[in-house]
């Protein structure tokens, strides 16, 4: 069953040469629970696509429906976790988590709010540090936070942009790990924008392709058919893993033959 659609989505600015077309007749339909990753080369219009689910971005064209709900702006129902975290500096961990379980969760008791912003704290790991305040924790850290921000308000939709490409190697994969156990247990319906190749396949159930801009669109959809719960030890061990990341690899150096491809990131 159809959980969220984009349909014929296009985005267009004015300019005096004419419009300029970043997207054009993006379509996508993703099931509940479902982790989908965009890949592609940077300007091909993904993180665009994001900001068009989010409602930060305008429409130029088509539709976005999520949980039977065409999406018109932002809204609790779709949370956004960005490269950067950008947390308040003069409110602690606990404090920015809660500022937005207030808002959304105004009619619930204090006990209740504070408790779903305990609970979300302990998912990412961050129980015995969210009376820190920003300066005080390590970027990896301040990304932590930033997911609990996104999970405590009960999305049903998650949007990752970039979320990890701030980080250190050993940091990006133990917070891989960290989402990808919180979004299984939850069943939390979730698309990644990523340059990384390795990620798009640990972290996802397909991986869509985009062409390069302008009029970028869906090239090609990768179903990634591994067992969950993963962990990452079995997936690069699988014997379809290589084929499927060479099959990404090539699409990508395809579009752009003179990127940086091979080396499992899309320029």
């Amino acid at each position: 069953m159809t959980y969220a659609e984009l349909f014929e989505v296009s985005k267009k600015y004015p300019t005096r040469n004419g419009d300029y077309v970043v997207v054009e007749h993006f379509s996508l339909r993703m099931q509940k629970g479902e982790v989908v990753s965009l890949i592609g080369h940077s300007g091909c219009g993904k993180s665009t696509v994001l900001s068009m689910i989010a409602g930060l971005t305008t429409l130029s064209g088509g539709d976005i429906v999520v949980a039977g709900q065409r999406v018109y702006g932002p809204g609790p129902d779709r949370a956004v976790v960005f490269q950067a975290p950008c947390l308040l500096p003069w409110l602690s961990a606990y404090e920015n988590v809660k500022l937005g379980v207030d808002s959304v969760f105004a009619r619930s008791s204090v006990k209740e709010r504070a408790e779903m912003t305990e609970r979300t704290l302990g998912l990412v790991g961050l129980r015995d540090a969210m009376h820190k305040f920003p300066r005080e924790l390590s970027s990896g850290m301040r990304q932590r936070v930033g997911i609990a921000r996104a999970l405590a308000i009960r999305p049903k939709l998650l949007l990752l942009d970039e979320p990890f490409g701030m980080l250190d190697s050993l940091t990006r994969m133990e917070l891989q790990e960290v989402l990808l156990s919180i979004v299984e247990r939850e069943e939390i319906t979730t698309l990644v924008v990523t340059h990384d190749v390795d990620e798009a396949l640990f972290l996802s159930d397909r991986v869509v392709m985009m062409t390069s801009g302008p009029r970028a669109r869906v090239g090609q959809i990768l179903g990634v058919n591994f067992e969950r719960p993963r962990r990452r030890t079995q997936v690069v061990e699988h014997r379809d893993y290589y084929h499927l990341r060479e099959e990404l690899i090539l699409f990508l150096a395809e579009q752009e033959p003179q990127g940086t491809a091979k080396s499992g990131r899309a320029a």
